[in-house]
């Protein structure tokens, strides 16, 4: 039966892309929370990946400033550039049918003041055409979530570790532990008040995300923040094993990807130098 706009189910796992989808928005994943369902989000940065993870059933796509890392080689966030990741978002935005699709604002594009996020912003929805942006801090950051929101663009807030103050933090540290859980609880507060649909926690105590994510009217995604949030996010190249170096201790592989892409090219090599490819089928 072909899945019409009005019957459209949410939630994950979808075995496969209905022949009519339903774009997920800001509001249906608010519904999840009241429903109690968990919701998916998974980083893309190209369209195939995001055609793929869109098929998949993943609620949110986000198109995130870690392609500093998993896509230009960098070696922390803080170097990419709106016009780097612009080009990433629209190929994202293009090719998903389903997900909803957020950018994020990368570091020095919107710190400096609420109209500097909003024209930064603005950019995304316009060149990209994502659904919504993503930005880190808390409570200094309610005066850019309450102009973006106030001006139509959804924002979702990033508290806990972020990663573009990891040198104010002291390197790549589990935030929110004792006395510090009162002001991340006054972070996600001041975040949701300033108008913000969501709010990612990273790298937080399971504890403190459950009791975040309990106080609060709008949805929590986590990383490294427990099972206890409404919501799930990890780098998309982790996830798969594409990324066979470190990773954190919340990165769960759920397949091996390096080995099975390494292995198609040392079999591409081998047919090539031995001169079995291309064949008389791949010949005109």
């Amino acid at each position: 039966m072909t899945i019409t706009e009005e019957r459209a189910p949410y939630g994950s796992g979808a075995a496969h892309r209905p022949v009519a989808t339903k774009r997920v928005r800001t509001h249906h994943l608010l519904e999840m929370k009241r429903r109690g369902e968990r919701f998916t989000m998974l980083t893309a940065y190209d369209m195939y990946t995001a055609a793929v993870f869109d098929e998949a059933g993943i609620d949110v796509l986000l198109v995130g400033d870690s392609a500093a890392n998993n896509v230009y080689g960098y070696e922390t966030s803080i170097p990419v550039t709106v016009d780097e990741l612009i080009p990433l978002a629209r190929a994202v935005a293009s090719a998903a049918h389903r997900s909803l699709v957020i950018a994020d604002l990368p570091f020095g594009s919107y710190q400096a003041s609420p109209e500097q996020a909003y024209l930064t912003a603005a950019r995304f929805m316009k060149e990209a055409r994502v659904a919504g942006v993503k930005l880190e801090g808390g409570a200094e950051m309610a005066p850019q979530i309450d102009r973006l929101t106030k001006g139509g663009i959804p924002v979702c807030a990033h508290i806990g570790f972020t990663p573009q103050s990891e040198h104010a933090l002291g390197g790549y540290r589990v935030q929110g532990r004792g006395d510090a859980a009162q002001r991340l609880l006054a972070d996600a507060h001041a975040v949701e008040e300033a108008g913000a649909f969501a709010v990612v926690m990273e790298m937080v105590p399971g504890d403190v995300a459950t009791r975040i994510t309990a106080e609060l009217q709008i949805p929590t995604v986590g990383i490294g923040a427990g099972n206890g949030t409404d919501g799930q996010v990890l780098v998309w190249q982790d996830a798969v094993g594409l990324n066979t170096g470190h990773t954190p201790r919340f990165v769960k592989r759920f397949a091996d990807a390096h080995t099975v892409l390494l292995a198609a090219a040392r079999d591409y090599a081998t047919e090539v130098k031995a001169g079995t490819f291309p064949g008389p089928e791949h010949t005109f």
